[in-house]
């Protein structure tokens, strides 16, 4: 099976019975119904219940409440029964990621959150776990906590190391590596500048935390006419040592705008 598209990941908090119908008809690449930090733990068990509804144009995903926690067992009971897409484990360390592994049965696909120092220090090795884990998904926020970085905001503070080891970690084993999310929804060039940073690491998309945000995020992970009309003369230049438009390209070069060509994939749900 191709990589799904992740361009836009939508999170919907699975309490909500109104979002979660309005998700359904939003051109998210994915929608990631979430029981963890957007659900208080009040209302935890009626939000398990509430997946049933769920509903995506493109890949449906849940987020489960993080290994340890007190919900942990019957939201994998849950989704081992409702069956996903995908199941996206937050707060990931190694030994929680091969328990969700043995658990999942066949067909449902996994995503982890890197969102703690000691996540990012095992991401190699989560990496290298295999099937059915298809992305590495940074999470600023709890990432932020975790090193005492004096922020209130998710999104900020200095990451480019833990994203960029992320995204290395996740090609190194045919992951998608996807940016978490930008919080504050006003900014539409904060969150330009935000998508833009995780594009050039090498991130297939970003977590979206409200839909306005789409728009935007999917189009710095698409690539323009411009730069597929130019991809495209580079990929047919012949071969070696040549010149498009003045500039040498070779044979990396043409990697590098195959790589822009397979991110020309048509908007979910087309």
């Amino acid at each position: 099976m191709p990589p799904r598209l992740r361009r836009t990941c939508l999170t919907v908090p699975a309490s909500s019975p109104r979002m979660l119908e309005k998700a359904a008809s939003l051109p998210a690449d994915e929608v990631v119904v979430d029981l963890e930090d957007g659900v208080p733990a009040a209302g935890k068990e009626a939000a398990r219940a509430n997946l049933r509804s769920a509903r995506a144009r493109g890949t449906l995903a849940v987020r489960i409440n993080a290994a340890g926690s007190p919900w942990f067992e019957d939201d994998l009971a849950a989704v081992a029964e409702l069956r996903p897409d995908v199941v996206v484990l937050p707060k990931a360390e190694l030994a929680h990621v091969v328990r969700v592994q043995a658990a999942l049965p066949r067909g449902i696909g996994l995503e982890v959150q890197i969102e703690s120092a000691r996540g990012l220090v095992e991401v190699e090795r989560i990496a290298a776990a295999g099937e059915p884990l298809e992305a590495l998904v940074f999470g600023p926020g709890d990432f932020a906590a975790s090193l005492g970085v004096p922020v209130l905001t998710i999104g900020a503070g200095a990451s480019d190391y833990a994203l960029a080891r992320i995204a290395v970690a996740a090609r190194a084993y045919g992951l998608q590596p996807v940016d978490g999310p930008y919080a504050v929804l006003d900014d539409d060039e904060g969150l330009r500048v935000s998508a833009s940073r995780a594009l050039a690491h090498g991130c297939d998309g970003k977590w979206c935390i409200h839909p306005r945000q789409l728009e935007t995020v999917t189009a710095v992970f698409t690539p323009s006419a411009e730069e597929l009309e130019r991809a495209e003369r580079i990929v047919g230049a012949a071969d070696g040592a040549s010149a498009v438009d003045g500039e040498m390209v070779d044979g990396a070069t043409k990697r590098l705008a195959e790589g822009v060509i397979a991110r020309a994939a048509p908007p979910s749900g087309a």
